[in-house]
């Protein structure tokens, strides 16, 4: 009986065992092939190939010294080297999917788990092998030490010594590169930024400490111990082609690493983002136009730091719940700036002081702009603007897309649908509006010699990219194939100029539009096709859509003045914008607007920036708040998305709502596709005009405050659109909020984001908030109010102890411009405000820079407001102060004075404790004192 039981266990544990068996290969097939593509065929997790068979790859165990049947790999799998929970493991098969003998073979730990699309199976035990640190030597910027590694990793062309340079930029900011000694590697220059003033160590912020072997580093906050980085916990890989870099995060409030379809604060749930400048529609999961490796982490306790890894390679960031995050290159070196802030604002700050300050836009820019890709004659141009007016609505600046263009080749127009163009834009002009047309750079390259200028002189000056062979690399965009300029070669920043020139002498634009730039194509590489090398198809691809480097885009491999178009892809933007910025401002002697899709760190210096082709649907609507902010965290102040969506049909609800948070865009276009039905705010019925009216309205009436708030950008890097954290780094509320957001320090912004609704849910940090629209007061503890939201209204609130200036608004900023001033006074509850304006003409170059502006405060306390003017140059002769409001005034006052003055005209309400003082006339030159007596 006893030997029937135990054949009979026997055979149960066998049975189960191979049931077991086919179940976990069954899983792992499926695993295999859901980490590999994704579900439109994209490559989700990369790929690490050997693509040279003539050189057969040897990374084994042995290969590195380490010997299957030691007491090393023994000790590994003894437990006390691969114990760790789940969410801390760090990828050891983050190029491919390992089999167990495989991830054993890299020395590495293998413990499959349930969830295939969460911690990784494969992962690296703890105190890999990696790098040895030798002892550090002064240098005349720092401190350098030497990396070397006594055995190969197992990534091909692996690099074996490296240089660490760490460099105390500044108390809040640490610089460390890292980098091969033997070889030229490609860095990223940008143009100087803010000179760093240095500190002494001992005012440093941080304080940092090295394991030298294996290397890592530790960041720590100096003055509570915090651990800002940790590199230690996995290991630093370096290779030709493939760097990667892990670290923990100080907490999971990450926000950054742009561009991306995302909310404010990144998901760590084992997520990846890639940054890859794409011609990419926002959508979740994909590369889009703009790559910025910078992030932001809030660190619970008001406190705050940011990364900048300066790399223009694509890169891919992975995420993890531990919090970490971990850099993956595919070239150049890791140049690591290290921010500690403390606050978040001051971050941006340090951040901003590395890439460069925003550029000042011109006063008009911050007016209403209107566009579509249709506008096909002058005439539906003129119609369109005329239309818009008649309607009372303000327009600043009309648009036309490529439509103008003589077989949508740039630098022309069409002689026979835009034949009167340069009459259009001087009646423009006569109007007090502006004018801005497409710019692409793909260069058509099939016309007859002789026949179109443009390409024929860059041909002669050599200023187009090449193809490996050293030929002119031809890819295909709107005009059919086409050559694409280099920027990054000086010849090729004057050819533009010649060219921006030549055709402004006709056409004289106010500004340009240089989209299609990341550079976009519509065939793969080029019309020739691709070589097959590692640059095309390198050992790793990071997860892009369309799953290889070259796809919608140029080869890899052709050749650019600085470097391979691998190397600076992501930069063709920013390269782009600093050309077209120069050449405006030699060609037009005043300040320049330009608009970007493609972006890179430090393009705010030289350009605005719009998100792209936006669906006209209220998700989209919804995400464009967080898409705005983050440029604002990327040093790009000027920054919107195209108003009722640019792909699809917008419904009138929509569109009401999309303009009234449009009106709060730092940057405001109303952009439509071809196909689609008119989004003119003037073809909806007449409530929807009216509540479009009235948002459009209130912007023009804020445009001086919003103006002062792109001073303040310009010189001194602060935010125009801010996220709460912000402004509130200590309200734990404020650290996810992205539905909301701030106009500086003293606006809020809480727009209707879903249909059909009529009240809001919105969030008031503490202290009171003054309705802009009536001054109604809200005495917030921190919390969410139900405010009514009707179709016609977008909640705007003023912050306690803040004065806004503001001006009776117009159809054009050239009108508005020439109205009275008034001021919103939102006393505190002592009392007290304080505001500023910074005017000037609007247009010149380096106003700020060559002390030709004024600048006035404003104080307000003890019953009385008084202006300070502290800088005058003329500008705001003849303009006078109309009016103004003061809320929170707590009883009637007996009477008003204006520099003495009694004042008639002034009204109380005791509901809202709202003062009103109209029909004043008081210079806004001079010194002025309004006072109340209660």
């Amino acid at each position: 009986m006893m030997g029937l039981l135990s054949t009979f266990i026997v055979a149960v544990v066998l049975l189960t065992f191979v049931l077991s068996s086919c179940l976990y290969m069954e899983h792992l097939s499926d695993h295999e092939t859901r980490l590999v593509r994704g579900e439109n065929g994209n490559i989700t997790r990369g790929r690490f190939v050997n693509n040279n068979p003539a050189k057969p790859q040897n990374n084994s165990l042995e290969s590195r010294g380490i010997h299957p049947e030691s007491s090393q790999e023994t000790d590994i799998y003894r437990g006390n080297k691969c114990t760790m929970p789940p969410e801390s493991r760090f990828d050891c098969a983050r190029d491919r999917v390992l089999s167990e003998r495989e991830c054993k073979e890299r020395g590495c730990c293998y413990a499959p788990l349930p969830d295939s699309a969460g911690p990784p199976w494969c992962f690296y035990p703890s105190l890999y092998p990696g790098y040895k640190m030798g002892p550090f030597t002064p240098t005349t910027r720092g401190q350098a030490a030497t990396l070397t590694r006594a055995n190969p990793s197992y990534l091909p062309r692996d690099i074996s010594t490296l240089s660490l340079e760490v460099t105390e930029e500044t108390a809040g900011c640490l610089h460390l590169t890292l980098k091969d000694p033997s070889s030229q590697r490609y860095e990223v220059k940008l143009p100087a930024g803010v000179p760093l003033s240095r500190a002494a160590t001992h005012d440093a912020l941080y304080t940092t400490e090295y394991q030298p072997d294996p290397f890592g580093f530790i960041v720590r906050r100096k003055s509570n111990g915090k651990v800002i980085m940790n590199t230690t916990v996995a290991p630093l890989l370096f290779a030709d082609q493939y760097l990667q870099l892990s670290t923990t995060l100080a907490s999971s409030l990450v926000s950054g690493l742009g561009e991306h379809y995302t909310s404010l604060l990144l998901d760590l749930n084992w997520t990846s983002l890639t940054l890859w400048n794409r011609d990419m529609a926002p959508h979740a999961d994909a590369n889009l136009y703009g790559s910025h490796p910078f992030y932001i982490v809030q660190e619970e306790d008001g406190l705050a730091h940011g990364v900048f890894l300066l790399n223009s390679n694509a890169i891919e960031v992975i995420l993890q719940p531990t919090p970490a995050l971990t850099w993956v290159s595919t070239g150049g070196v890791l140049d690591l700036y290290i921010f500690l802030g403390p606050d978040p604002q001051s971050v941006t700050r340090q951040y901003l002081q590395v890439i460069g300050y925003p550029m000042m836009p011109p006063y008009w820019s911050l007016g209403f702009h209107l566009c579509r890709w249709g506008y096909t004659t002058t005439n539906t141009t003129r119609r369109v603007a005329q239309r818009m007016h008649n309607a009372n609505f303000p327009l600043d600046v009309q648009w036309n897309d490529l439509d103008y263009a003589n077989k949508r080749r740039i630098f022309t127009f069409d002689p026979w649908r835009f034949g009167d163009l340069p009459e259009m834009v001087e009646q423009f002009h006569a109007r007090g509006m502006k004018y801005i047309l497409i710019l692409d750079p793909g260069i058509s390259s099939t016309s007859r010699p002789g026949t179109y200028p443009p390409f024929d002189d860059g041909l002669k000056r050599d200023v187009f990219i090449k193809n490996a062979t050293g030929h002119i690399l031809i890819g295909k965009v709107w005009p059919g194939p086409t050559a694409f300029p280099d920027f990054t070669n000086p010849e090729t920043r004057q050819w533009w100029e010649d060219w921006i020139r030549d055709f402004h002498s006709k056409v004289p634009v106010d500004g340009l539009w240089i989209d299609m730039n990341e550079p976009a194509s519509f065939v793969q590489g080029s019309v020739e096709g691709c070589p097959d090398s590692d640059l095309e198809n390198p050992p790793y691809t990071p997860r892009v859509v369309g799953g290889q480097l070259n796809s919608g885009t140029l080869c890899m491999s052709a050749q650019q003045k600085l470097s391979t178009h691998y190397n600076l892809h992501n930069m063709y933007g920013l390269t782009e914008a600093y050309a077209t910025y120069r050449a405006l401002t030699t060609v037009r002697a005043k300040r320049p607007f330009v608009l970007s899709r493609s972006s890179y760190p430090g393009i705010g210096r030289f350009s605005g920036v719009w998100t792209g082709d936006v669906r006209s649907d209220w998700e989209q609507l919804r995400y464009s708040i967080p898409a705005v902010l983050q440029f604002s965290l990327f040093g790009v102040p000027l920054v919107g998305a195209d108003i009722c969506g640019f792909g699809g049909n917008t419904t009138e609800e929509l569109c009401v709502r999309w303009m009234q948070l449009g009106a709060f865009y730092p940057f405001m276009r109303n952009h439509n596709d071809k196909p689609n039905a008119p989004q003119e705010p003037y073809v909806f019925g007449q409530r929807a005009q009216a509540a479009m009216q009235s948002a459009v309205n209130l912007r023009y009436s804020l445009l001086p405050f919003l103006y002062t708030l792109f001073h303040r950008a310009h010189t001194s890097a602060d935010t125009v659109a801010r996220p709460l954290f912000m402004e509130f780094p200590s309200d734990p509320n404020c650290q996810t909020i992205d539905q909301q957001f701030l106009w500086g320090s003293s606006l809020l912004i809480s727009p209707v984001l879903e249909q059909g609704a009529v009240e809001l849910a919105a969030y008031l940090p503490p202290g009171t908030w003054y309705s802009l629209h009536n001054g109604q007061p809200f005495y917030s503890k921190g919390q969410y109010l139900l405010l009514p939201a009707p179709l016609d209204t977008i909640n705007i609130h003023v912050r306690e102890g803040h004065i806004i200036p503001q001006q009776e608004p117009a159809l054009t900023t050239t009108a508005s411009r020439r109205n009275a001033f008034s001021l919103t006074v939102a006393l505190s509850a002592v009392g007290w405000a304080w505001g500023d304006l910074f005017w000037d003409d609007g247009d010149s170059l380096d106003t700020y820079e060559l002390g030709n502006y004024c600048y006035i405060t404003f104080i307000a306390g003890q019953s009385q407001i008084v202006s300070d003017p502290l800088r005058l140059n003329g500008a705001l002769d003849g303009l006078v102060l109309g009016g103004l409001r003061v809320f929170g005034v707590p009883s009637p006052p007996r009477y008003v004075l204006a520099n003495g003055d009694k004042v008639r005209d002034f009204t109380y309400r005791s509901d809202t404790k709202v003062l009103t003082v109209t029909s004043l006339a008081l210079p806004m030159s001079k010194v002025f004192t309004v006072q109340w007596a209660l």
